[in-house]
């Protein structure tokens, strides 16, 4: 489930936790910039998406420090690497590179150095140290240095001063755990309070890397701020390691003076404080906390604001003068501070002016802040003088970007974009518009929800329609960019389909009202209602075919998919779920924070009414499904016991429904290996082509990719016929043609060039010189022994023969296509080893000892080709024989790979003349690169 626990966001400063049709807006890629080739989108485009955060500036305002984050292919993760930008220009200076984490970058005071956290190796590491440590580097450039050799990962670090680093992080480890991993023991004892090891505030000096100790507390430390006077620390400390299961005992707020004094705040109110923001004058600070009418939880409500005032010890809950609460960012300037307010389908960017009233409390304005991108703001930061401004921004229907602008009083101006992230994407792809709708759900209240349009929408046509459902309950769908693995929306509607992301009744960023209708009993039963009505409003618009509706959710998405299937079982044609629940009493003792949640929502514990709890439960409703059902699930999840869709699948299997499950060995919630990304996103991808769309085609499992089988099964091959060329009575021009020497050669689309499937064989060689002999078996070998003169002739015959602009390559026009070959037909092929530069002479030598002129040579296509799963291969560009090629300068030169030359480049090969042949193109010459 995203269920039962708050979504985290990480922000700037903070962590939380965190029937009319009304178009707000709609939002679309600018076709006038676009390139006119746009490419269908891929799986692996949600799995390898960069994206930006953790913006800090610098104290002179003229630099950012950000982290990007990339999926790796080799470590089969995602990992983040720091990034340097200008505020004054267009400058990006990677800090770090390579694939270990980097984040959390501070700048110290005086602007000189960066400090963060890494999992980097260090040169000389000590026996059992976490392989997290703090680093530092010179902001001007250098390589980083680890300052810190812990036993346990550092949490969170800020700078006291030029010299000095504050940090939290687990105390060293006591003899009881030294014993344990003597022993190699990886048992573990649950919620072992006397045994975990305290969270503590250190202090380090960068120097000398003197480490001491700021606070002796005995419980554990999860967040803190630091005063800019350096003189006060507040901390948020844990006193229960149960509290997320049960929320019994509450976090508390302590005030850490440095000199070494600490009190308790904040203890006569109901807070679970979630971040901290001093006011730049030292004066106090801002802390969040979740709001819940509820008397035993706050699983669902909304957040609000406190500032506490050190002078006076006293606190104040901030105004907002919004009722829908803190949205998703907070950041204190000269006078105030910024904030992101909760506002359904996006935030409210606003400005806060503090004012001191006469009976010694405090007051705030508010004023709204306008600007290109104030609606879609994602996460920001400001400079010390409130006046630079770094964000991401996006919408439904354009991928995430970093930005920087100015903060021109209630004026975001001058926006300017700090990095091209996943230009190839933002360029290479179409998007599908979006649009904010609104609808009668349960209660006649109005719903709110993102609608993705298929691609070349007609809106005479009515479109199938899945229902892609947010996770949470207290999660929330905006016009951001919010697809992932878990939710790759731009396939579906690539493939015609529309998608709804519905904010059902329980979301968050509609206020308090909303995100508590669903308690006490209330689950499932306002929610299902409310997607359900949302698809029926489609339908009546015309837009939407009711016999083809489909659902898809990730955690609680998943749950309410279930909820969709089992109520409404005639309707939903298919599924695709999640780590979901479909059996409550189970849930509440095999999660961590069980009773937090099924206790609120429903009400009672199952100890209370077991009854509720199985009229709950959709596992004792599995015989009402219709729809075929694919599952999902990790087997480390903490939030959805794993023995959950187990449940569900043999339920669906004991009825006889249609049903398959993905196992993720070792994940948690989500799958974080790339590989099981990827894997999700393929799966539920051709379960929608099965089932849904049903445009799947069989697949052979024995087949192998990028073969010519594979391509042939496909449809995709250039092979028309047995010569692997097309016999016509007319050229493709229209041109008639003597059926007896048009053997033309097939060809390709790539680059804005058609290119030869294949190397020119010897049958359609000898269609132009009948001279030109060989044995009757090899007729599809590639037409060896030619010279540049006679494959300049045979193209000029080519030209005259079919009217058409027939030549051969220029070198820089196919380069990158030759490069990078593996698996071709090489020496390596033949030797079975890659030989070195004697090897391969003696094996040359050895070769024409067979008998047979380029005995080596296979027929054309024998190896795998090259090109993308939409793509007609293209066959032997690594080897077999060699190619001739043109150079900008009119010479005539021989690339790519030959089957007498090893496969190294480094081995500066010269294939013999048995081993040269060619290729063709048509169409005019591309520009040469130098003058691109």
């Amino acid at each position: 489930m995203q269920h039962k626990v708050l979504s985290t966001k990480l922000l700037a400063g903070f962590f939380f936790c965190g029937g009319v049709l009304v178009s707000v807006h709609a939002t679309a890629v600018d076709d006038e910039t676009a390139p006119a080739a746009k490419e269908a989108w891929k799986a692996e485009d949600f799995i390898y998406v960069q994206t930006a955060g953790q913006f800090r500036i610098s104290p002179d305002a003229k630099w950012v420090v950000w982290v990007k984050t990339t999926g790796d292919k080799e470590k089969d993760l995602r990992v983040t690497n720091l990034v340097l930008s200008s505020l004054t220009e267009s400058r990006e200076i990677p800090l770090t590179r390579g694939s270990d984490n980097n984040t959390q970058p501070r700048w110290s005071p005086d602007g000189e150095w960066i400090a963060f956290t890494s999992t980097r190796a260090r040169p000389k590491p000590k026996p059992d140290t976490a392989p997290m440590q703090i680093w530092l580097i010179n902001a001007h450039g250098g390589e980083p240095w680890a300052l810190t050799e812990l036993a346990h990962p550092p949490k969170r670090l800020e700078w006291l001063d030029n010299d000095t680093l504050i940090y939290t992080a687990e105390e060293d480890p006591a003899l009881y755990e030294q014993e344990l991993k003597k022993k190699k023991d990886d048992s573990e004892v649950v919620d072992d309070a006397e045994h975990a090891p305290p969270v503590r505030l250190y202090k380090m000096n960068v120097k000398d890397k003197k480490v001491a100790r700021l606070t002796s507390n005995t419980d554990w430390i999860e967040d803190f701020g630091v005063s800019p006077d350096k003189k006060f620390v507040a901390a948020s400390h844990a006193k229960s390691l149960h509290y997320s299961f049960d929320q019994k005992v509450r976090p508390q707020v302590y005030l850490h003076d440095l000199r070494g004094q600490e009190k308790q705040i904040f203890k006569d109110l109901r807070v679970r404080p979630e971040g901290f923001e001093w006011a730049p004058d030292s004066s106090g600070f801002y802390m969040a906390t979740p709001f819940s009418t509820d008397a035993r939880f706050m699983t669902a409500g909304i957040t609000i604001v406190y500032f506490y005032e050190v002078a006076s010890g006293k606190s104040t809950q901030v105004n907002l003068d919004s009722e829908n609460g803190l949205g998703f960012d907070l950041q204190t300037i000269p006078g105030g501070f910024l904030a992101l307010l909760a506002a359904g389908s996006h935030d409210d960017f606003a400005r806060y002016a503090a004012e001191k009233v006469a009976a010694g409390g405090w007051t705030w304005k508010r004023r709204t802040i306008s600007g290109e991108h104030a609606k879609n703001l994602e996460a920001f930061r400001v400079s010390g003088d409130g006046k630079t401004i770094v964000y991401s921004s996006s919408t439904a229907s354009r991928l995430s970007q970093p930005f920087r602008a100015r903060l021109d009083g209630d004026k975001l101006s001058s926006p300017a974009q700090l990095s091209n992230l996943n230009e190839g994407l933002v360029k290479g792809r179409l998007y599908a518009n979006s649009e904010v709708i609104r609808w009668k759900g349960a209660n006649n209240e109005e719903v709110e929800g993102i609608l993705y349009y298929p691609l070349n929408y007609d809106a005479a046509k009515k479109y199938p329609l899945i229902t892609a459902i947010h996770g949470g309950p207290m999660g929330a769908d905006k016009d951001l960019w919010g697809e992932s693995w878990a939710y790759p929306l731009q396939l579906f509607t690539d493939r015609g389909g529309f998608v709804l992301r519905p904010n059902y009744h329980g979301s968050n960023n509609y206020g308090l009202k909303w995100a508590e209708s669903i308690c006490c009993g209330k689950y499932y039963d306002l929610e299902t209602p409310d997607i359900n009505a949302g698809v029926d409003f489609l339908i009546t618009q015309g837009k939407v075919d009711a016999e083809r509706i489909a659902t898809m959710g990730w955690s609680n998405g998943s749950i309410l998919s279930t909820g969709l299937i089992t109520t409404y079982p005639a309707r939903y044609k298919v599924a695709s779920v999640g780590a979901g629940d479909i059996e409550w009493l189970s849930d509440w003792g095999n999660v961590d924070f069980g009773q937090s949640f099924d206790a609120y929502y429903f009400g009672k514990s199952p100890f209370e009414d077991p009854q509720l709890y199985i009229n709950k439960s959709p596992f004792f409703k599995m015989d009402r499904v219709q729809a075929p059902v694919l599952i999902f699930h990790g087997t480390a999840d903490r939030n959805v016991p794993p023995a959950q869709s187990w449940s569900y699948f043999r339920a669906l299997q004991h009825f006889g429904k249609t049903v398959k499950y993905v196992v993720f060995p070792g994940e948690p919630h989500g799958p974080r290996k790339l590989t099981h990304q990827l894997r999700k996103v393929e799966e539920e991808v051709a379960w929608f082509d099965k089932y849904f769309f049903k445009t799947a085609k069989p697949e052979d499992e024995a087949v192998k990719q990028g073969t010519p089988l594979d391509a042939l099964v496909k449809g995709k091959n250039c092979r028309l016929n047995d010569p692997y060329g097309s016999f016509q009575s007319k050229a493709p021009n229209g041109k008639a043609m003597d059926v007896a020497t048009s053997l033309v050669p097939a060809t390709v689309d790539r680059n804005g060039l058609s290119i030869g499937c294949f190397e020119v064989t010897r049958s359609q060689y000898k269609v132009f010189d009948p001279k030109f002999a060989f044995a009757p078996s090899t007729a599809n070998f590639p037409a060896n022994n030619v010279t540049l003169e006679n494959a300049e002739a045979y193209v000029k015959w080519l030209n005259k023969l079919t009217g058409l602009p027939w030549r051969l390559p220029y070198e820089d026009e196919l380069k990158e296509l030759y490069e990078n070959r593996e698996g071709e037909n090489t020496l390596d092929y033949w030797a079975g080893y890659a030989p070195n530069p004697e090897d391969a002479a003696k094996l040359r030598e050895k070769a024409k000892q067979i008998g047979n002129t380029a005995p080596l040579l296979k027929e054309a296509g024998s190896f795998a080709g090259k090109g993308t799963e939409n793509e007609v291969p293209i066959y032997d560009l690594g080897g077999n024989v060699a190619e001739w090629v043109v150079t900008r300068d009119g010479k005539g030169k021989v690339i790519g790979g030959s089957a007498d030359c090893p496969a190294d480049p480094k081995a500066n090969c010269t294939p013999a003349p048995e081993y040269v042949g060619f290729r063709v193109v048509r169409g005019a010459a591309k520009p040469a690169a130098s003058s691109q």
